[in-house]
């Protein structure tokens, strides 16, 4: 019997929060956010079952783009990260890619190294993030050159990127705003600034395409909802099963370090599943796991390949009994508050040892 530890792909739940994006965004395009491995569900899960409900998938590299590409898909893929050397800007033409650009030597490249065909370009502006992008008073000429390049495509966007988004009460917020707004640049084709965030905070900042991410997998940009709470339903499910279980006598310790120890006579489970499959080693204690229909807490320390659950308020547990992660009954959402961390870095940490 194979390893029963494996993430489980809800490819109708993904469908869902695509229309989720719809209802929200009603009539704008809608580039979806594939990048680390679809926020690790797995490109080979992900792309095929939107294809053709979206305009275009985002993806931070070119590898990324590559693995699109090697499933069969026809559609636009934007690289948001652009292109690390003059050769990838080949690459990119040959491949139909698009490209964002950020900085001042991918615009020097652009300009200076003659393509075969035109490539299709965003210019990224950095209204207060501080992280990429041109100044806003760089962009005007910036466009102007671009509007000038005969292996440019004549449709240039111009995009941004919020830092607190997912926080309305944040100053900064305002302030990107405000530098957004105020940009006035002749020849611009589209605009684009919703993230996930700004698509459930900032309707009017939905400009022309909607950039969909984590909410495109059932999980909520904030930290005080869950996706279901907005609405959404998790794509990911990570589950398990029982491997054994023991019954102990009071105060006997369970795991690495004896930091556990039963009150009372005991059920432990053990569970093939621990931080080498992406499962967070550093987690609060009382977190749960879901078994035959009801909450179980962990026992003692995560191991790399096991964990230990309390199962002495579930009597009815058996070897082979299905364990959830987190998916359906228990959210990523609250296993990353568990671990001092976000949903984001969980799904993309699931390793991949994980049947799927």
């Amino acid at each position: 019997m194979a390893r029963p530890t494996r993430i489980i792909i809800q490819s109708h739940a993904l469908l869902h929060n695509l229309n989720r994006v719809r209802q929200l965004a009603p009539g704008k395009k809608i580039i979806a956010m594939v990048k680390a491995n679809a926020y690790g569900c797995g490109m080979k899960a992900v792309v095929p079952v939107l294809e053709g409900h979206v305009d275009a998938f985002g993806v931070a590299c070119l590898s990324e783009a590559f693995a699109i590409r090697a499933l069969g898909s026809q559609a636009e893929i934007i690289l948001f990260q652009g292109v690390f050397d003059v050769d990838e800007f080949q690459q990119a033409v040959k491949h139909r890619f698009s490209c964002v650009i950020h900085q001042p030597q991918q615009l020097e490249w652009l300009l200076n190294y003659p393509l075969p065909h035109a490539l299709k370009i965003w210019v990224k502006v950095n209204t207060g993030m501080n992280r990429l992008g041109f100044m806003p008073n760089e962009v005007g000429q910036i466009f102007h050159a671009l509007q000038q390049c005969p292996w440019v495509d004549a449709n240039i966007g111009l995009m941004t990127h919020f830092a607190c988004a997912d926080d309305q009460t944040h100053a900064r917020n305002d302030y990107q705003i405000t530098a957004f707004k105020n940009l006035h640049i002749k020849g611009v084709s589209q605009y684009s600034a919703a993230n996930s965030a700004v698509i459930f905070n900032y309707p009017e900042l939905h400009g022309d395409v909607v950039r969909p991410g984590i909410m495109l997998y059932g999980v909520s940009p904030f930290s005080d909802y869950t996706g279901r709470q907005l609405g959404l339903i998790p794509v990911m499910h990570f589950t398990s099963a029982l491997s054994t279980i023991h019954h102990y006598p009071a105060y006997s310790p369970v795991g690495y370090g004896a930091e556990w120890q039963s009150a009372k006579p005991s059920v432990i489970g053990i569970v093939p599943v621990g931080y080498g499959d992406g499962y967070p080693r550093h987690i609060a204690p009382g977190t749960c796991v879901w078994i035959n229909g009801q909450r179980a807490p962990l026992a003692g320390r995560i191991s790399m390949d096991m964990m230990a659950i309390d199962l002495t308020a579930c009597p009815s547990c058996h070897v082979g009994d299905a364990v959830e992660l987190w998916g359906k009954h228990i959210p990523v959402e609250e296993i990353a508050r568990s671990a001092g961390t976000i949903a984001y870095e969980l799904l993309c940490q699931v390793t991949d040892r994980i049947r799927q």
